[in-house]
């Protein structure tokens, strides 16, 4: 059941709402802007700017390192925002919440701390077509340094994962399991709780990228199984270079440290050095501490909208924009799953991703353009490329149609008639 169902919200103002982001007030080559790459990054409301000016100006430490009262204060910040992500994707434990700069090193961590130790020639790691780069290229470096290999569960042509064929390749020589909770490119939800109950009747850990997924929906790792959670925090309104790793505390403490430096260690000499308890060992150095501010603003802000009321505008923004983009001639669209969110993938005949995109932006739209970090799943559909328009509860019905109408405006300037 989508977790979203749960959490009462409290009455939608779309028109409070986009006053609270400062930049949706802004024009672009003289149009308003109308921001559809959430997916690639969501925007900052107010309170998450404010917070990060706000360490700047009264609470500016290092963490863990003094005992004045800025360095508390500091420290105070950084170490409850730990607590904040951990209630937001509700952890059993504060300690079992790494703090990183987002999903890229959350899974690089899980890669060279957890899987490069334990694989073997002949062993495999699987993740499916549908993956961001973050969860490919980490599991090959690793893979080729043990000689195991990379294996990739097929999709079908909605962008829906053959959940059947990911279970039958879980085969004895898969020692991890990896899979995005949404894809950033179709918007496809997996089935995260089915796959993780059949990765643990086989003892296959699995690590679910939920980058796409938090902006989104509630997380919950405990209902969903998994072994590993890695979030990034500029996707769901908070800066960037902020993000977490969540992983089960008897996996993090058979795990040795990724980075070395101050502030994971236990004691250091020469004839041997012992490392800090999880989560510290594995934080090495000066953290993004304002960032950190940011990321707890900006649950606040995420839960003070409620996700019950972000899951039925976006919803509505997904029927409307899907429903007006079918309309027009020569559309291919990527990814129909049902149950996705709200992030569509396209193209029109004879028009070329970039191109389109390059003449959106001259009318005050931003959308991606290109392979959006996804070589395979390209692939698989047989295209060097798409234009995504990626939507958010700031979005409105009436930048939908502004989009479409500048849509229709370009593509008769690249569309042979």
């Amino acid at each position: 059941m989508n977790a979203k169902l749960h959490d009462p919200a409290p009455p939608f103002d779309i028109v409070r709402i986009r006053a609270d982001f400062p930049l949706l007030s802004r024009t672009v080559h003289g149009k308003p802007l109308v921001y559809f790459d959430n997916a690639n990054t969501s925007q900052k409301p107010r309170s998450v700017i404010e917070a990060v000016d706000r360490h700047y100006r009264e609470h500016n430490a290092n963490v863990a390192r003094a005992v004045h009262q800025l360095g508390e204060e500091a420290t105070s910040a950084y170490e409850g925002a730990r607590d904040r992500l951990a209630r937001f994707i509700n952890a059993p434990s504060r300690d079992e919440v790494i703090l990183t700069s987002g999903t890229t090193q959350s899974i690089n961590l899980v890669a060279y701390s957890y899987a490069l130790p334990r694989l073997k020639a002949g062993d495999a790691i699987l993740t499916t077509v549908m993956e961001h780069h973050a969860n490919i290229v980490p599991w090959q470096l690793v893979a080729a340094r043990a000689g195991a290999t990379v294996k990739a569960a097929p999709i079908d042509a909605n962008g829906e994962l053959i959940v059947e064929k990911f279970f039958e390749l879980l085969t004895p020589e898969v020692k991890l399991a990896c899979v995005a909770h949404v894809s950033n490119v179709l918007g496809t939800v997996n089935p995260v709780r089915e796959i993780a109950r059949e990765c643990r009747r086989r003892g296959i850990p699995l690590l679910v990228d939920g980058s796409q997924a938090a902006p989104h929906r509630r997380i919950d790792v405990q209902g969903l199984g998994c072994d590993f959670y890695a979030i990034t925090g500029h996707k769901m309104l908070a800066p960037t270079g902020t993000g977490a790793l969540w992983a089960r505390r008897e996996l993090l403490e058979a795990m040795p440290p990724f980075f070395g430096g101050g502030e994971m260690i236990r004691e250091v000499r020469f004839d041997g050095t012992t490392f800090a308890e999880p989560p510290h060992r594995f934080e090495a150095g000066t953290p993004n501490i304002a960032g950190f501010a940011g990321v707890a603003a900006a649950i606040d802000y995420l839960e003070g909208v409620g996700f019950d009321a972000i899951g039925t505008h976006e919803q509505s923004l997904l029927d409307h924009a899907t429903s007006a983009l079918s309309e027009l001639p020569g559309i291919r669209l990527f990814g129909t799953a049902a149950g996705k969110e709200p992030v569509i993938s396209f193209l029109l005949d004879g028009a070329h991703a970039n191109d389109l995109a390059t003449l959106l932006d001259l009318e005050g739209v931003a959308v991606r353009s290109g392979h959006h970090c996804a070589h395979p799943l390209m692939q698989f559909f047989g295209v060097p490329a798409t234009l995504r328009a990626s939507l958010a509860f700031y979005n409105t019905h009436e930048e939908i149609d502004a989009f479409v109408a500048a849509l229709r405006k370009v593509s008769r300037l690249l569309v042979a008639p």
